[in-house]
């Protein structure tokens, strides 16, 4: 190693010491900071996001050939990888508007179409045989009324229009008591973070 090696690891050093020491001496600076957009962040997610809250019911898609009431079931491997084919196909029909409207009607709530649309998310649960249709609302009631009428009416609308397969409610949905969104702890620490890295 020369000499101007050392110097430059000398001068490195020098500037690595002032740059700890500059920060330290401003360490309430950026803790002021920090604090005041967590604050910041606090504030506009409980005052003016308006909390969404979720309620979801699974399915499980059965597509054994032995269907008849009291038979021995075998349901073999086959089955199941054609089960998880259908899944895709029946969350098309739950998205029709003559599915979603059925669910309206039966939950007995007054929104069109393009309104349903956007409470209802549906997607297969871990790539396997079953799958969740979630329902978003700002209404906690109104969100567990609907999750309930797409329990109630989807496995009647899946029967119409496949032949040979059923669908099974295997978890009913519940009232939330906590809303979805916004998270207001996350976002608080997530602008204390930003606020603190950006000072």
């Amino acid at each position: 190693m020369n000499q101007n090696d050392i110097h430059q690891g000398q001068e490195l050093e020098i500037s690595l010491k002032q740059i700890v020491v500059s920060v330290w001496h401003k360490a309430w600076l950026i803790a002021l900071i920090a604090v005041l957009c967590a604050a910041l962040a606090f504030v506009g997610s409980y005052c003016f996001i308006t909390p969404k809250y979720q309620s979801s019911a699974t399915f499980y898609v059965n597509n054994a050939n032995n269907t008849t009431p009291g038979a021995s079931m075998s349901i073999t491997t086959g089955d199941i990888t054609a089960a998880k084919s259908l899944v895709d196909s029946y969350i098309i029909i739950l998205n029709t508007q003559e599915s979603m409207m059925a669910a309206v009607e039966h939950a007995e709530l007054d929104i069109t179409y393009k309104q349903v649309q956007g409470m209802i998310s549906a997607a297969s649960v871990n790539g396997t045989e079953f799958f969740k249709v979630t329902v978003t609302n700002t209404d906690p009631v109104a969100a567990k009324k609907l999750a309930d009428a797409v329990a109630a009416v989807l496995p009647g609308r899946i029967a119409e229009t496949v032949d040979g397969s059923s669908v099974k409610v295997v978890s009913f949905p519940v009232l939330p008591q906590e809303p979805s969104s916004p998270n207001i702890i996350l976002n608080t620490v997530l602008f204390f973070l930003l606020g603190g890295f950006a000072a």
